[in-house]
């Protein structure tokens, strides 16, 4: 049971009309968000942040910002984000190889180096301590513009607070994200945990 229950889509227009992204990201409109309609100026203020973060502004895909944000996703464990992210990424055109070989992304060969470096940067920037060294920055610059950077962070630090919420909050999973989560991801012992 999640420490605040989601309210309904209705509780607050603004946030029910700013939510319709996540109807093309998803399929749905996650219980993260009608949990932070509890206080509806941060539910406004995370999507917003999040149509923000996740718009394409350089050479980083739709597809691959997802797989950024499920490497981050996976190294602090958040078994929600997990499954959201690795959706928004079959809904954004990854591709099938790299949806069910994500666990593989360094060593797999549907992922070229450029998507290496930018998903070995998810995981040294998630980690705690902090791991992204000259040897990261030297391999983001040899593919990815500042821009292009600055985009990937955004991701990386979106998933972080998005990482943090569901996990002390144990929100419920819907049955969409359950459903690629079990598919992408149960092979390697994914299971939604305390998000029942």
């Amino acid at each position: 049971m999640p420490l605040v229950p989601p309210l309904s889509a209705n509780h607050d227009l603004e946030t029910r009309e700013l939510a319709e992204f996540f109807n093309e990201t998803l399929g749905f409109c996650p219980n993260s968000v009608l949990t932070m309609q509890h206080r509806p100026a941060i539910s406004k203020a995370f999507i917003n942040l999040n149509k923000a973060v996740m718009a394409n502004e350089g050479q980083v895909t739709s597809a691959l910002k997802r797989m950024i944000a499920w490497v981050s996703s996976n190294a602090t464990g958040c078994r929600y984000c997990q499954a959201h992210a690795i959706r928004a990424a079959e809904r954004y055109g990854a591709e099938q190889e790299q949806l069910e070989n994500i666990w593989e992304y360094r060593t797999h060969p549907a992922f070229n180096e450029a998507e290496r470096a930018a998903l070995d940067f998810s995981l040294a920037a998630s980690q705690i301590p902090n791991a992204v060294d000259e040897t990261i920055k030297k391999r983001l610059y040899q593919y990815w513009n500042e821009g292009d950077i600055v985009e990937m962070l955004g991701v990386i630090s979106l998933f972080g607070y998005l990482n943090r919420w569901n996990d002390s909050m144990a929100t419920s999973m819907e049955a969409g994200a359950i459903e690629s989560g079990e598919h992408y991801l149960g092979k390697h012992g994914w299971e939604k945990g305390k998000h029942v």
